[in-house]
């Protein structure tokens, strides 16, 4: 920090707390102290002065006390601060305005330095992002640009939690790929990418990774816990591999046990349930050249109640898919499974649909703007929530902006049906 006077002499007096207080510490001098702890911050010099516009006559007479001459009575009042500094120095109050300043508001800060260890700590908490294999992908290099952009980065840094930008890097990294028929459970994610199970429950850490997560999915970034679920169900993470679970209907399919639980259950037209772990353990091959899917539980109980053994193969995803959901969902189409997706007319619907489409080259199942027309006399309920697009057919989506009510596929049951009872007769025309 500068210092002004005379160095030599300044170093042989020492603070006077008492004195100090009276001559620059009283609160008429409040504006002075600041003005000159700002430019001390700065690293601006201390030999030019300062000007109060529209001084009271308090502060001209505290002004006058400390330079020992009356302090003129124009409508600005300048302070010259080589002669305060020299005044203090004289009265033996404090050497310099750097230790004055101090005594009397606390430690100056260097504001250059702390910029340029600032940017040091970005650049550190950025390099290894940057360094990351997935540093090629446009969805994360969309995600690391917007959170340097919006100031997340900086504002992580400042509060001391830089550390988590490289986590989020290195939970990103153990992520389950697109094809990958992996699935990690929440816990041991956050463990292994952290060394503790609890990083990704809540905080800066899940944030972030969740961010990331809705660029690679091409959404808007989750408010609400529902939102968050679904996107680290898309990543194949789970929080508990017995609660992630699936149902179906007439699911055939090899490997054992599960494959074989799957086909006894199929031959007596019983719906049934594997879970995550079961799935993990003993993989299943689905044998269906069809599956159905659903979002509702009432169309499986109508299904097995109608149709039986003779329907044709049926997951539900009972609202979001879960990671069992769609573990088992991706292995019938590795095998060449077609899928058909139907879901509630809703924006939540219409999402899940475009995704089953991006994810699975599921192809929508009564799911037009025709068959929603044919469901409004039904009734339903208004549509909420963000608005969505239907880019399978355009007009759905705008057909239900228009009418502004939501159709969910519990009151659709007799159609679905129907049209399953429909295909089961083409499949099996002797049946």
């Amino acid at each position: 920090m500068p210092e002004v006077g005379n160095p030599a002499s300044a170093r042989q007096i020492t603070v006077d707390n008492a004195k100090l207080e009276r001559l620059l510490g009283v609160p008429e001098l409040s504006w002075l102290v600041e003005r000159i702890r700002v430019r001390l911050e700065r690293g601006e010099p201390l030999d030019g002065t300062v000007t109060l516009v529209g001084a009271t006559t308090v502060q001209r007479k505290a002004v006058g006390r400390l330079l020992g001459r009356p302090a003129g009575r124009g409508t600005s009042l300048s302070v010259p601060l080589p002669e305060v500094a020299e005044q203090l120095r004289r009265a033996g109050a404090a050497p310099d305005l750097v230790a004055a300043i101090e005594v009397l508001s606390g430690p100056v800060r260097d504001l250059a330095a702390e910029r340029a260890a600032g940017l040091q700590r970005w650049g550190d908490a950025l390099g290894s992002v940057r360094a990351s294999r997935m540093s090629g992908l446009p969805w994360y290099r969309d995600w690391l640009d917007s959170i340097s952009r919006d100031g997340t980065v900086t504002r992580l840094i400042r509060e001391g939690h830089g550390a988590v930008i490289g986590q989020a890097t290195a939970v990103l990294e153990r992520l389950p790929g697109g094809s990958d028929e992996r699935s990690v459970v929440l816990t041991a994610l956050a463990a292994d990418a952290t060394g503790s199970e609890r990083a990704l429950s809540d905080g800066p850490l899940a944030g972030l990774v969740l961010r990331a997560l809705a660029a690679r999915e091409g959404v808007e970034n989750p408010v609400s816990r529902e939102a968050a679920q679904a996107l680290w169900s898309a990543a194949g993470v789970v929080a508990d591999d017995l609660a992630s679970q699936v149902l179906v209907l007439n699911m055939r399919a090899g490997g054992e046990p599960a494959g074989r639980w799957l086909t006894e259950a199929a031959e007596s037209g019983l719906p049934f349930r594997l879970t995550l772990r079961q799935l993990m353990a003993a993989p299943v091959l689905p044998w269906a050249l069809e599956i159905f899917v659903c979002s509702s539980t009432a169309l499986v109980r109508a299904a097995a109640d109608e149709l039986g053994a003779r329907s044709p193969a049926i997951v539900c995803t009972e609202g979001q898919p879960s990671v069992a959901c769609s573990r088992l969902l991706r292995a019938a189409v590795s095998s060449g499974t077609s899928v058909y997706w139907h879901g509630d007319f809703t924006w939540p619907g219409l999402r899940g649909t475009a995704a089953a489409m991006r994810r699975l080259q599921a192809r929508p199942w009564l799911m037009t703007a025709a068959d929603y027309q044919a469901a409004l006399p039904a009734g339903g309920s208004p549509l909420t929530g963000h608005a969505e697009q239907s880019p399978w057919e355009p007009r759905l989506a705008e057909l239900m902006r228009a009418a502004g009510r939501a159709i969910t596929e519990e009151q659709l049951t007799p159609v679905l049906v129907a049209a399953l009872s429909a295909r089961a007769a083409e499949l099996n025309p002797g049946s």
